[in-house]
């Protein structure tokens, strides 16, 4: 397991805890250990610890020189563009972070090196007082500013975001003040920062131009991006108590006042510092702002009140009319009264096409939402890029109908809530606003179905069954995850009843970003562990594989369907390897795998090792007929088998039945006579209780009436057996160097035959005393184990020197091995 997915597997494990990371330094260990507990580190020479050390130490760093951070379970470096660089393993660290592992060495500048040590830490218990969002209310209302809700860290300050670049067409210059990535806010210690990421023209918190460094926001407090048009004020929302597992989401408050109530709330999705701390290789050149310079700009201090709209117009007015020659003056005047004339007919006008609009909005007011809702969508038939009247009919509509779909996805009643579901689409016919809104409530529900139908986010992940699901619900969400994060964080304003439902999918999705790392990245890297073992005839070693799996994911369930598929594949392999005809094609009659790895490797058995399909067909047509008593059949059926790499076995087949019939017809001619029950008990002794049931179970009457004889010739061929596998022993059990011989030397053959005929009189004696239903002795029990044991060891061993050995003696010395079939036995 390599490193990453190492560290995976141990946050997955370990939820309950969090992680610390150690910098401990290996050029100058005189300085100590640096502790990084937060999810955001700065480095720079005027950041702690390094602002205290010795300034010849620090020369090389630069004021804003990298940032170390946790994003996405893992741990990464940024270089922040710093004068004499980053390294990690003495790779230099460009323009994308770089991922941090446990004991990577970090490189600052030329002087500083440290050793990255990460552990984990018991999680800190969550208290109340949690910040929930933070607002900002923008301080001027004659701009057309929205209030911006961060309910997700880090945020972005950009001009290519929809929450400034929205302003673009109408204020052009204000927008290309701020840079690509000017600012951002984070948490930090549960408390909001803001930091300039060394924009052109400057972030302010209350009238202060910020440095390289980080500073905290309080209730209250005012910041701007870019000089005095994107300026706001901070409120920050809390929480008394938090359950641990959910995010949590608060629109703004409604202002207490009254005042800008008709504006709309914008809410900001979470950025990630992958994207904040990259570089752009071509960054576009920002357009200056002179009034950002410190000695030109004032920010407002909080203290100070903002004039509003009519005091903002009166001011403008005033400079427009003020200025200039008297008579200029008195023309504007005499021009101005007449534009006011056809403005106030304007606004009369105005008035009339806005009559349903306002009476949308009074029903909203009253709490008549189902019948502004439909009001809405009747006026969008005619109306259709409305945009007031979509967000009006998308606001009445959610509020109307949301609640009962809530209560459905509440119960777990997930029918009732796809219904409630239809029936708004069916409302909003006219709607496109509110139809990407249900879109989201559409993927919701689908998230937490899937949940409950599996049993909970922490429900084992079933192998070959979950993995497409989870993909799917994850790739929905992927393909644009800012654009879902607005849509639900609105919908969330307009229902506040709605925040639980979100903040418990968010919970699930984490949980099923969670397990695709760990659990589907293992899944995968399972499934080529075992087409890589099967692909090199090594099915053995999968079983240490599917152990060693079971104790590192204990969520992983299925690997019991894929142990099964091995004990089949196994015997399946077996077979064909010692090529054994009759059980290869009563296991291809049996044999069924599940799981895809083994499917897919029958499929290439089937192309190039197992028999042709007439070759099995005609063999199962003769095996049925034997095991019907019908000889002549089963002769026919072998003979008319087309020759081919199979044919030896054929053949092979087709003379031991034709003995088998022939000393069956002599039995029956000996019945009653002289030496009969030696001639039954041997000619038993010689059956396959498989493959020669028919004649089993015609003598085993005759067994059973000769039940003691019967019971003294399986006592006799125990005691020969255990002679068997005395001298065996007293010779030499067969070794590794009898094995290699690249051909049978006479030990070999001795001692094979010695250990072939134990097994088989052993086998035999068994077969009497089950026929018999006698109780078998101890010892003869042990000494088939015994047998069982030593010819399945030898046959393994040879198996395995299959590229060492040549086919032919390799199939010689299984022969004489024995314990799998009579005609291996009888080859030479």
């Amino acid at each position: 397991m390599s490193a990453d997915e190492a560290f995976s597997a141990e946050m997955q494990a370990g939820a309950e805890h969090e992680f610390s990371v150690r910098l401990k330094p290996k050029s100058h260990p005189e300085l100590g250990e640096i502790l990084i507990e937060e999810n955001l580190f700065a480095i720079g020479r005027n950041e702690p610890p390094f602002a205290t050390y010795d300034r010849e130490l620090v020369a090389e760093l630069s004021r804003r020189h990298a940032r170390i951070f946790w994003e996405g379970g893992a741990l990464y470096v940024a270089d922040l563009g710093s004068k004499n660089g980053t390294s990690v393993n003495d790779v230099a660290v460009q323009d994308k972070p770089c991922r941090l592992y446990d004991r990577d060495e970090l490189r600052l500048g030329g002087t500083l090196a440290y050793s990255v040590r990460i552990t984990a830490r018991k999680a800190k218990p969550r208290r109340g007082g949690t910040l929930l969002s933070l607002t900002l209310t923008p301080q001027r209302d004659d701009l057309g500013l929205q209030p911006i809700v961060v309910a997700h860290f880090p945020f972005l300050i950009s001009k290519t975001d929809e929450q400034f670049a929205r302003y673009k067409e109408a204020s052009p210059h204000q927008v290309n003040y701020l840079s690509r990535r000017h600012a951002h806010l984070f948490l930090k210690g549960g408390a909001p920062f803001v930091e300039d990421l060394g924009s052109t023209n400057g972030s302010f918190v209350n009238g202060t131009r910020l440095d390289e460094r980080a500073v905290a926001l309080h209730e209250g407090d005012v910041v701007g991006f870019a000089g005095s048009f994107f300026v706001y004020t901070v409120g920050l929302q809390r929480e008394a108590e938090v359950e641990p597992t959910l995010t949590k989401f608060v629109p703004p408050p409604e202002p207490e006042d009254g005042t800008n109530g008709d504006r709309t709330t914008f809410v900001a999705a979470a950025d990630s510092f992958l994207d904040i701390f990259c570089v752009d290789p071509a960054p576009v050149q920002d357009e200056i702002n002179d009034e950002a310079v410190p000695a030109g700009v004032e920010i407002p201090h909080p203290a100070e009140r903002e004039r509003g709209r009519a005091g903002h117009l009166a001011h403008e007015l005033h400079k427009a009319f003020a200025n200039g020659e008297a008579g200029i003056g008195k023309r504007a005047i005499r021009w101005g009264l007449g534009g006011l004339a056809l403005l106030v007919v304007v606004a009369i006008a105005l008035y009339q096409v806005g009559s349903t609009e306002r009476e949308v909005k009074d029903l909203i007011a009253e709490g008549e939402h189902a019948e502004a809702m439909k009001l809405a969508d009747d006026y969008l038939v005619s109306h259709p890029d409305d945009a007031a009247m979509k967000t009006l009919g998308t606001e009445a509509l959610l509020k109307a109908k949301m609640p009962a779909w809530i209560e459905a996805l509440k119960a777990g009643n997930f029918d009732a809530a796809a219904a409630a579901l239809t029936d708004m689409k069916t409302q909003a016919g006219h709607n496109a606003d509110a139809m990407a809104l249900l879109g989201e409530l559409e993927w919701i529900g689908a998230l937490e179905q899937f949940i409950a139908t599996r049993g909970g986010p922490d429900a084992a992940i079933r192998i070959y069954e979950d993995e497409g699901k989870i993909k799917a619900v994850l790739q929905r969400w992927n393909d644009d995850p800012k654009a879902h994060q607005r849509a639900l964080a609105l919908i969330g304003a307009y229902v506040p009843a709605f925040k639980d439902a979100y903040a418990e999918a968010l919970t699930h999705l984490r949980k099923l970003e969670s397990d695709e790392s760990v659990y589907l990245a293992a899944i995968e890297r399972l499934n080529a562990n075992i087409a890589t073992e099967l692909g090199q005839d090594n099915p053995q070693a999968l079983d240490e594989v599917l152990n060693d799996y079971a104790d590192k994911y204990p969520r992983l369930a299925g690997l019991d369907r894929l142990r099964e598929d091995l004990r089949q594949y196994a015997a399946l392999d077996s077979a064909v390897r010692t090529r054994r005809l009759g059980p290869l094609v009563g296991l291809l009659d049996k044999v069924k795998f599940s799981t895809p790895p083994f499917q897919e490797q029958l499929a290439k058995l089937v192309a190039t090792r197992l028999p042709a399909p007439d070759v099995i067909a005609g063999y199962r047509n003769a095996t049925k007929a034997w095991r019907d008593g019908n000889a002549e059949q089963t002769f026919g059926a072998l003979q008319q088998i087309p020759n081919g790499p199979w044919s030896d076995l054929v053949a092979a087949q087709l003379e031991h039945r034709k003995a088998v019939q022939q000393q069956f017809k002599e039995l029956q001619a000996a019945r009653g006579g002289k030496g009969y029950e030696d001639k039954l008990l041997a000619f038993y002794g010689m059956l396959d209780a498989d493959e020669d049931s028919w004649f089993v179970r015609a003598t085993e009457a005759d067994v059973r009436a000769y039940r003691d004889k019967a019971l003294a010739r399986a006592n006799e061929l125990g005691n020969h057996a255990l002679g068997l596998w005395r001298q065996y022993h007293a010779a030499g059990a067969i070794v590794g160097e009898n094995r290699l011989e690249s051909g049978i030397s006479p030990k070999f053959r001795a001692q094979a035959r010695l250990l072939a005929d134990a097994h088989a009189d052993m086998q035999q004696a068994m077969r009497i005393y089950k026929v018999l239903n006698a109780d078998i002795a101890a010892q003869w029990t042990k000494l088939g184990d015994e047998l069982d044991t030593e010819t399945e060891l030898q046959r393994r061993s040879l198996q395995e020197l299959q590229a060492v050995l040549e086919p032919a003696v390799l199939k010689a010395k299984l022969a004489l091995i024995g314990g799998r079939s009579d005609e291996e036995r009888k080859s030479p």
